[in-house]
């Protein structure tokens, strides 16, 4: 991974990158963009209500989104095998705050409990413990999921994707880029605490993708009830990664 050039793309960027050193590094690989629209009034009360919402065309997106990781060690540390590689699947949707675009997690399963650990302390972020495998055959990605943590909502994940169509890169202003291209992380401690978390990557390498979902409880794990329609697909095959510690701002 080449971090230089990494920081130093970053005209795409809405907003500069952060101040203070990157910890952590990961890449993402064989990722799913799925995304449902959902109407602000129904995605109000899910949402912490510090956390103002983010719409596009006057509509909220859950997104679920299916990838798996390598990489993954903090900064000055090797990757450590059975620790640096697992599959993970965000339920997410977007917000808004101090006019800094960003990504609120419903929940993120993971295939390493460690990492799982880690996480919940570290980044104060909803992960979850599961039984997850992704598989690539040819230019098929078959993924399996299944939440294992204790005392959380059942939720499980069956299904396949491919790319369909060659890359391209999302222009500001279209419903792509908005859904994508996001820089920060938000979440809530307590009632009221909001802590952000920066990222920094190149510009999202984006393909058109089909999807054949067998089993998907993913949303409705957490009150969210998906519409029935299409929803809007996109696959990137590789993104590497830097991530900032979180800061509290409010």
């Amino acid at each position: 991974m080449d971090t230089r050039a990494i920081l130093n793309a970053t005209d795409h960027r809405l907003t500069p990158l952060p101040s203070g050193p990157w910890v952590m590094t990961q890449i993402w690989h064989e990722l799913l963009f799925a995304h449902w629209p959902i109407a602000p009034e129904v995605m109000r009360p899910l949402i912490p209500s510090v956390l103002p919402l983010d719409t596009f065309d006057g509509q909220c997106w859950v997104g679920i989104v299916p990838f798996h990781m390598s990489n993954v060690h903090p900064r000055g540390f090797p990757s450590v095998p059975g620790l640096s590689q697992f599959p993970e699947l965000n339920v997410r949707t977007y917000v808004m705050l101090q006019d800094r675009p960003g990504v609120y997690f419903f929940s993120l399963d993971a295939g390493n409990a460690i990492a799982v650990a880690l996480a919940r302390g570290i980044f104060h972020l909803p992960y979850f413990t599961a039984r997850m495998s992704s598989n690539r055959i040819e230019d098929t990605i078959y993924y399996r999921s299944r939440r294992i943590h204790r005392n959380a909502p059942s939720a499980d994940y069956i299904a396949s994707y491919r790319p369909i169509e060659p890359v391209v890169y999302a222009k500001s202003g279209t419903i792509e880029h908005w859904l994508t291209e996001r820089y920060y992380l938000y979440t809530v401690v307590g009632r009221d605490h909001v802590y952000r978390g920066d990222i920094q990557h190149r510009l999202w390498p984006l393909q058109i993708a089909e999807l054949e979902i067998m089993q998907d409880t993913m949303a409705c794990s957490h009150g969210i009830h998906l519409p029935d329609t299409a929803p809007l697909l996109h696959y990137s095959r590789l993104q590497e990664v830097l991530i900032w510690p979180l800061r509290r701002v409010l």
